[in-house]
C-alpha cells in the first residue's frame, strides 16, 4: 500500500510541545479555530452571486477554508458577503443583517458594485457599503473570479486567525462602530 504524502495538516501555532503535550496560548487556539470555521451569509444581488455559487462547487470547493456552510440567519454567520449592486434603498437592510451577526463578525465586498457602487453612478446605487457598515476585505473584478473570492475568504481567514480577543472591545473599534451609528 503506497503512502499519501499530499495531505497537508493545519500547522501547529507557538507553542511548547513534550512527550505527549502541547501548550499554547489561548488566544493563539481561538484564532485557529475560528480560522477554520468561518460561516458565509452571502448577500448576493446580481451576478457577482453567480461567481459566489462557482466557489461551491467542486472545482473550487469553498468547504477546503472551513466555509462549507453558508448561513442564511445573520445570528449564526460570522462573514456578511455582500456581493452585487446594492441600491440606497437596501443599505439600512444591510446595516440590520450586520447588526443582528454575533461578534466577531467580519465583512467582505464583493465586486466593483460592492465596493464602489461599479459603472452604476446613479442616485439610486449606493457608492460602496462602507457608507453603511465596516468593510474588511474587498475583492476586486466585475464580476470578479471564484478565485478571487477565495482569496478574499483566505484574508478573512488571516484576520480571524491574528486578531485579540479583546480586539472588539477596545475603544478603536467601539469608536469604528459608532462613525457608522452602530451599537
Amino acid at each position: 500500500m503506497s503512502e499519501n504524502t499530499d495531505i497537508k495538516l493545519v500547522e501547529a501555532p507557538d507553542g511548547i510541545s513534550g512527550a505527549g503535550f502541547f501548550a499554547t496560548s489561548f488566544e493563539k487556539v481561538i484564532g485557529l479555530a475560528r480560522k477554520h470555521s468561518l460561516w458565509p451569509l452571502p448577500f448576493a444581488t446580481s451576478c457577482c452571486g453567480i461567481e459566489y455559487m462557482a466557489t461551491m462547487g467542486s472545482n473550487y470547493d469553498i468547504s477546503r477554508f472551513g466555509s462549507e456552510r453558508p448561513s442564511f440567519s445573520p445570528r449564526q454567520a460570522d462573514i456578511l458577503m455582500v456581493m452585487g449592486t446594492i441600491a440606497k434603498k437596501m443599505g439600512p437592510v444591510v446595516k440590520q443583517v450586520y447588526e443582528q451577526m454575533a461578534e466577531p463578525r467580519w465583512v467582505i465586498a464583493v465586486g466593483a458594485c460592492a465596493s464602489s457602487g461599479g459603472i452604476f453612478d446613479t442616485y439610486s446605487v449606493l457608492q460602496g457599503i462602507d457608507r453603511v457598515v465596516p468593510v474588511d476585505v474587498y475583492v476586486p473584478g466585475c464580476p470578479p473570479r471564484p478565485e478571487q473570492i477565495l482569496d478574499g475568504l483566505m484574508r478573512v481567514q488571516e484576520l480571524a486567525e491574528n486578531e485579540s480577543l479583546r480586539r472588539r472591545n477596545s475603544p478603536e473599534y467601539q469608536a469604528l462602530l459608532a462613525s457608522y451609528n452602530i451599537k
